[in-house]
């Protein structure tokens, strides 16, 4: 379903004037206010927004033109938000769901903040941060104990091996001369590839940075857009990305007293670290390594401006060397 959108009107003011009556309709909120950017999300467009009586929301919505498909799939991430209500996985609670493209949903804003240690600005304490990621390896655990068969169907189901062919396409977007040394670290993940795990949920993006903290208690895991079923060693390696700031020369920081990627590993497996953690370590690195050489060619192309981006080279070095040292 969809509906003729007026180009002559901001889309901001079109959009807010949809929310506030589907929230007035459906879920019975009144003096519904203006939307006001927030600031951090990359996919679709957020918003802030008060209503009465004391309440505030976040709106994540499709931009106009167009549908809930990709990165800006609100429908996706709505739907995995409202299966985990009710576990002890910590989700922000869906208010309102529009399916009427362009579509959005809301949700209850969470009071906190979610910053990754080693990237993000204002720095965190070192012993905040480092609770805080010890916390976030506690619950990674319910995470993946969700049972499959709560979750909406229709969902992406990557193997090991698929989950490297995802970002090895990335990758294969990216002139070689900005990703140096990637086909060698591709090519020996591709011939060391570890068997299955039983699947899981799987976040995509699990991190600080996804992960809204009163203090030093994780209190909503958000931003879901690439959530998926697969080995949950994928998503562990990828966490332990953010657990070195060394990974992040020019970009980030270290942050004395974070765990170690050994101490997470027993956090996280009450001792006995999963199998084959190398591997997934390394692929961790290379999807990293992808996303950034994918970001700082899309500014060289003049696609998306962000000096930013030309601090980025010597992090992609040093993600797909250290991607090399963890396979031996």
């Amino acid at each position: 379903m969809s509906t003729e959108l007026d180009e002559t009107v901001p889309y901001e003011q079109e959009l807010g004037l949809r929310i506030a009556d589907h929230l007035r309709r459906e879920a019975g909120l009144t003096d519904v206010g203006d939307l006001a950017v927030l600031p951090g999300g990359h996919s679709g467009l957020t918003y802030r927004l008060s209503t009465a009586p004391g309440r505030e929301a976040v709106v994540k919505a499709v931009p106009r033109g167009q549908r809930s498909v990709g990165r800006h799939d609100m429908l996706k991430q709505a739907r995995i938000l409202a299966a985990l209500a009710g576990t002890d996985v910590p989700v922000p609670a869906v208010v309102a769901v529009d399916e009427t493209e362009p579509a959005w949903f809301a949700v209850d804003f969470v009071t906190g903040e979610s910053l990754e240690p080693t990237l993000d600005d204002p720095a965190i304490a070192p012993d905040v941060a480092a609770a805080r990621m010890v916390r976030a390896a506690e619950i990674l655990p319910r995470l993946h104990r969700v049972p499959l068969d709560s979750l909406p169907s229709g969902a992406s189901t990557f193997s090991p091996a698929e989950e490297l062919a995802r970002w090895a396409r990335t990758m294969g977007a990216v002139p070689a001369e900005l990703v140096p040394g990637a086909a060698m670290l591709q090519a020996r993940l591709e011939a060391s590839i570890p068997s299955s795990l039983a699947p899981t949920l799987v976040h995509g993006d699990y991190r600080l940075g996804n992960i809204i903290c009163a203090g030093l208690e994780p209190v909503a895991v958000i931003d879901w857009e690439i959530w998926s079923i697969g080995d949950p060693r994928v998503e562990l390696g990828w966490f332990l990305v953010f657990a070195d700031g060394s990974n992040f020369p020019g970009v980030g920081r270290e942050v004395p007293g974070l765990p170690s990627e050994a101490d997470l590993l027993a956090v996280y497996a009450d001792g006995a670290a999963p199998p084959a953690m190398d591997w997934f370590n390394a692929l961790g690195r290379f999807k990293m390594a992808a996303i950034m050489g994918h970001n700082l060619r899309r500014h060289r192309e003049g696609r998306h401006d962000d000096p930013d981006q030309e601090k980025l080279p010597d992090t992609i070095v040093r993600l797909i060397t250290s991607g090399q040292e963890r396979l031996g």
